[in-house]
């Protein structure tokens, strides 16, 4: 060591300082987790509204994200297969960002398709453990055209369920049951027969509050139903029929989803699953508007 080399002398006062602050810059450098995170559902639906492949936009919606503030994204099946996979996880890590669930979808009435959906989520949650994913995200698909399931149909799908919902916690992933429209019909049958006929502690759920809403149910008494079994929701807005551009205001009254949810007790992964239909008015930079669902969601939600 140089002798021309001074070591400073602290008091304890002085080193008890010195460390504090050290502790505050490292809480300031390492971001806090976020309970908010973006499905990525809406690259898909922008290809297809450019009519482009999705594979030539991924670096552009990518980059999107952490621009908009975004720590999380959650990813679904689509952006696993060979021709996009390794691009996808490659983006994922150059962007930095975690993706605490993935929805892995596949049906769940039937014994053979249960099988196949099974080892696509193994295969994909476990491909996305490096970017901290701990849940996978099921929508047990539905019969043709809609048609409903059979009594016998719903209790194979509720034993299916909790034998994935098993085997996913072996695996160190939990399992959430999303729904869509359909699942809503007859009062919502088929949701509350998952709810009533699976085991909360392998089987939680997603809620997709517009879905519930354009179900004809009030997702408010579908989300004090599932009290703290729901680990996520999926929000976004609409006038009318019309999806908007950015989650924000609408005929959806959020501020009232987000006092449900807090007098649950649940403490859901909150994501924005944005959709644009062709009457969806676009009127800036898909970019800002992915600023201004984050901005919105974390106010509304107290994020």
């Amino acid at each position: 060591m140089s002798k021309n080399l001074e070591i400073p002398k602290f008091t304890r006062r002085q080193a008890f300082a010195t460390a504090l602050a050290a502790a505050g810059s490292l809480a300031t450098a390492t971001p806090r987790s976020s309970r908010l995170s973006l499905e990525g559902y809406i690259f898909q639906n922008l290809a297809a509204r450019e009519k482009k492949p999705l594979g030539d936009m991924l670096d552009d919606l990518f980059a999107a994200v952490p621009y908009a503030g975004f720590q999380n994204i959650e990813l679904n099946h689509g952006f696993f297969t060979p021709a996009l996979r390794d691009k996808v996880i490659a983006l994922t890590r150059k962007h930095s960002l975690l993706m605490p669930s993935v929805y892995v979808g596949g049906g769940m009435h039937e014994e053979a398709l249960a099988d196949k959906t099974t080892a696509s989520a193994l295969e994909i949650g476990g491909l996305c453990k490096q970017f901290a994913c701990t849940a996978v995200v099921n929508n047990p698909d539905t019969k043709p055209k809609n048609a409903p399931k059979t009594d016998e149909e719903l209790d194979t799908q509720a034993r299916l369920l909790n034998r994935l919902g098993k085997t996913l916690a072996g695996q160190g992933l939990h399992l959430r049951i999303h729904h869509h429209t359909v699942e809503m019909a007859d009062n919502a049958r088929e949701f509350r027969h998952i709810l009533h006929h699976t085991d909360p502690q392998y089987v939680t759920l997603c809620v997709d509050v517009e879905h519930a809403e354009h179900g004809g149910m009030d997702p408010n008494v579908i989300l004090r139903e599932g009290g703290k079994r729901v680990t996520e929701i999926h929000v976004r807005n609409k006038v009318k029929t019309v999806p908007l551009e950015a989650f924000g205001p609408g005929d959806i009254d959020d501020v009232q989803i987000a006092r449900t949810v807090k007098e649950t007790g649940a403490s859901p992964l909150v994501v924005i699953e944005l959709t644009y239909h062709a009457d969806t008015v676009i009127t800036r930079d898909f970019r800002e508007s992915l600023k201004m669902s984050r901005q919105y969601a974390e106010k509304t939600f107290a994020l």
